[in-house]
């Protein structure tokens, strides 16, 4: 079985592009486009020069020494929290922005939940000197406001979402009706592995640095290429289709998805998709998908903004359909638990996102000689007032 993407944008059951005939030619430019100028020996010498000198790549890989005695295994952290910008998004917003000049677009559009998407679009924006619009939902303007603040300083204009629950999915509306608006000179940089192909497969193969850099340093510091697990958050699921890409084929490491169970899986608040998901279509792509009996997306709830989201890329769905990864879902509480305990532990202060992943150490038995990746995505500066009303700090 295949975990990659088919010729017509499918893996597996899920994926395609579910798209109104507006968007089409757009659609269309960029999947006739994507793997032509990917390939280009210019484009991967810039992208790879970008990601190096102003990244901040190769990414440690971080023994955690406190964690892996408490757990009696070896737990190493892709630290992801330390690419300029804060998180792993930067590594898609790159490749997308040279894409986009190699397709002669001018105004670069976005949507952002939690903002770290936002901010590193408006930061290739200003690198590159492209007009930058970013839609956000209300609701995450208001919880996420100092990484709006950034967007602003960066020169993006940033504006609010206010339909349905205003947040993630919202903006994600919002960003595709601009689309169908200026379709000549827009290009839109979707931040997560969803939306119409080839968006899923284009972010997840920009993103796939992650996990080439682990098996290049996993081979320095243990002597393999392949841990025997590697464990990423999932929300649209960026960060973890970089940190599983090439580890897909590889049958004897365990793949980890953790999801946003809110306040409980089966509270009414929750983001817990491969639970509660069925098959369904959002922003162009068909995939797992939270909604009522009668079809109608239900609002998804998290108390971490970046996994918010009511769907999940359909590489990931086609991972727990084909029972390639596994799903644990976390609440809010067991992830804001770790989220002090990373940062006691190991004097590291995880986004919220994040620390929904290490939360995985107290479910699971794992044994002293195995080697445990865990993708700390991205850094909890953006969510210190979150963490600050959360605890009483």
């Amino acid at each position: 079985m295949s975990y990659h993407v088919d010729e017509k944008g499918f893996y597996g059951n899920f994926g395609g592009a579910y798209i109104p005939e507006m968007l089409y030619p757009n659609v269309e430019e960029l999947r006739q486009n994507y793997l032509k100028i990917t390939a280009e020996p210019s484009f991967k010498k810039e992208f790879m020069s970008l990601l190096v000198d102003y990244v901040g790549r190769p990414t440690p890989l971080y023994f955690a020494e406190r964690l892996s005695k408490e757990y009696n295994t070896k737990i190493y952290l892709k630290r992801e929290d330390l690419c300029h910008t804060g998180a792993h998004k930067v590594n898609n917003t790159i490749g997308q922005i040279l894409v986009a000049k190699k397709l002669g677009k001018t105004r670069i559009i976005a949507e952002t939940g939690a903002g770290q998407h936002g901010v590193a679009t408006a930061t290739v924006c200003a690198l590159m000197g492209l007009e930058c619009i970013v839609y956000m939902g209300e609701v995450d303007i208001k919880r996420q406001a100092p990484n709006v603040a950034r967007m602003k300083m960066l020169g993006a204009e940033v504006r609010p979402a206010s339909s349905g629950s205003k947040t993630l999915k919202d903006a994600t509306n919002e960003a595709i009706r601009d689309w169908i608006n200026n379709p000549e000179n827009t290009y839109y940089i979707i931040g997560s592995v969803v939306g119409p192909h080839p968006y899923p497969d284009m972010v997840a193969r920009f993103q796939a640095i992650i996990s080439e850099e682990i098996k290049q340093q996993l081979q320095e510091k243990e002597g393999r290429e392949n841990p025997d697990y590697v464990v990423a958050c999932v929300g649209g699921g960026s960060n973890a289709a970089g940190a599983f890409y090439h580890f897909l084929d590889e049958k004897d490491v365990t793949i980890i998805a953790v999801e946003a169970a809110g306040l409980g899986v089966d509270s009414g608040e929750s983001a817990a998709t491969s639970a509660l998901g069925k098959i369904g279509i959002i922003h162009g792509s068909k995939t797992l998908l939270m909604q009522s009996p009668d079809g109608q997306i239900t609002e998804p709830y998290s108390i971490s903004a970046g996994l918010d989201y009511p769907g999940v890329g359909p590489m990931h769905a086609h991972l727990f359909e084909s029972k390639r990864a596994e799903f644990i879902s976390i609440t809010d509480a067991e992830a804001m638990d770790w989220g002090i305990k990373l940062s006691k532990t190991e004097g590291i202060i995880p986004a919220i996102e994040s620390a929904h992943a290490f939360a995985i150490l107290d479910k699971k038995q794992f044994k002293p000689t195995d080697v445990v990746v865990i993708n700390l995505s991205g850094r909890g500066d953006k969510d210190l007032n979150t963490y600050i009303d959360y605890f009483k700090l």
